[in-house]
């Protein structure tokens, strides 16, 4: 897959695509039906898939003090959408000419002159322009005109007729429910950074941890949770069970918000590595114990649980974890 920041930077060989547009964050299964079918429109009509998404998301920039939103980091959400078969990514900068760019112009100037799209699809919801002014019917209008097809996506939802959407996958990790969160997925969210050099004080009690900042994401139910640890090398990535608080550390008097991984059965120096964590299932909400000896005995129970729900959810799922 090839990425590029900026249309003009988009070359010859890369335009005629079928382009599929939007946020996209979380790459959830509503956001993959749109995807699939330009896969589909791409593949009948014999030309490449390009993904248009913008960055940062349109949300961060007009409400800047918003609370963290984002299921999916930058890094993330491009290894999701590489998953997906798309060709061509191309990632806009959403600023304040971005903003100010009029529907009209979006489409004439980006789309039609810019990419040189030959068929778009887009969601029901889709809204793009000043003031989120354009919406599909007019694109598809516009489109009539200039030469390119358009596909509307309706809403895709799950057995119980709820539609997938960003926000409701974020009330589920909010109420600790991730199972919840995968099953709108299709796949285990995860939290994703570098390895930060702590205190150390769980090697004191024999449960090293491997520490992140989740403060960019939207923030899940404090606790424990049995997750996936995933250590990444170049393109490789190699997965362990584990156990994992979200919290501030109440019982020796923490503020900062952390998420402390313990993986099982590994041995090594993790810090300054990349770590993915993916969370299966909500254990127990944080609290503040006595003393260590009391932590430490609910952590033994708390990696025992964790175990034992791994290897169920290993049987039930075939331990895929995601893109």
């Amino acid at each position: 897959m090839r990425l590029f920041r900026h249309i003009p930077s988009v070359p010859a060989d890369a335009s005629g695509a079928v382009v599929a547009i939007g946020n996209f964050d979380g790459l959830h299964r509503g956001h993959q039906v749109v995807l699939a079918a330009a896969r589909a429109q791409a593949d009948a009509d014999g030309r490449a898939l390009a993904l248009m998404t913008f960055r940062p998301h349109p949300r961060r920039f007009f409400r800047p003090d918003e609370e963290p939103f984002r299921l999916t980091p930058f890094r993330g959400k491009v290894r999701a959408i590489a998953g997906l078969g798309v060709d061509t990514l191309l990632v806009c900068r959403f600023d304040g000419k971005m903003a100010s760019i009029t529907a009209e112009d979006f489409i004439e100037t980006l789309l039609h002159n810019g990419l040189g799209a030959a068929h778009v699809v887009v969601g029901h919801d889709f809204a793009f322009g000043n003031k989120r002014r354009g919406n599909p019917a007019m694109l598809q209008a516009k489109g009539g005109e200039l030469g390119f097809g358009v596909t509307i996506v309706e809403p895709a939802k799950d057995a119980s007729q709820e539609i997938y959407s960003s926000s409701v996958i974020r009330q589920a990790l909010q109420d600790g429910q991730p199972e919840r969160a995968a099953a709108l997925l299709g796949r285990l969210w995860e939290i994703e950074g570098r390895v930060l050099t702590g205190d150390q004080r769980g090697r004191t009690i024999g449960f090293p941890t491997a520490n992140i900042d989740p403060a960019e994401y939207v923030q899940p139910a404090r606790g424990v949770y049995s997750v996936r640890a995933g250590v990444t090398a170049g393109d490789e990535t190699q997965w362990f069970d584990g156990v994992a608080n979200l919290g501030v550390r109440p019982t020796v008097d923490g503020h900062r918000l952390l998420l402390e991984t313990h993986l099982f059965d590994f041995a090594g120096d993790l810090y300054g590595k990349y770590l993915r964590v993916a969370l299966v299932d909500h254990l127990r909400a944080e609290r503040k114990f006595e003393n260590f000896e009391a932590l430490k005995h609910q952590i033994t129970v708390d990696c025992e649980q964790a175990r034992e729900n791994l290897a169920t959810y290993a049987a039930k799922s075939g331990d895929s974890v995601g893109f």
